[in-house]
């Protein structure tokens, strides 16, 4: 009976130990994904602002293409320039009604 105490004690204390290293294992591995998961993070968002400033590139190059006469990009130009006039026409009225 002291023999499989002794033996039942060896066995939960092996368990034990290979919990403990398991848990160990997937704490370094937590860590170091959660450090991955930032790295990522910080890539996304550069590239995401890289993205957004060669799209706003490119608008502007399409624009100075309409203004410098290119025939395929007059369109673009003739929105551009309606979108202005509406704002203006926008801030007009926001005047008048303020009473300036």
């Amino acid at each position: 009976m002291l023999q499989d105490l002794d033996n039942n004690f060896s066995v939960l204390e092996k368990k034990i130990l290979n919990i403990t290293k398991n848990y160990q294992n997937l704490t370094e591995q937590y860590l170091e994904l959660s450090r991955e998961h930032e790295e990522l993070k910080k890539k996304y968002e550069e590239g995401r602002k890289s993205n957004q400033a060669l799209a706003e590139e490119q608008k502007n190059i399409k624009l100075y293409s309409a203004l410098s006469g290119n025939p395929d990009h007059n369109r673009l130009m003739k929105n551009h320039i309606n979108r202005l006039i509406k704002e203006v026409d926008h801030c007009i009225a926001e005047l008048q009604n303020s009473g300036l």
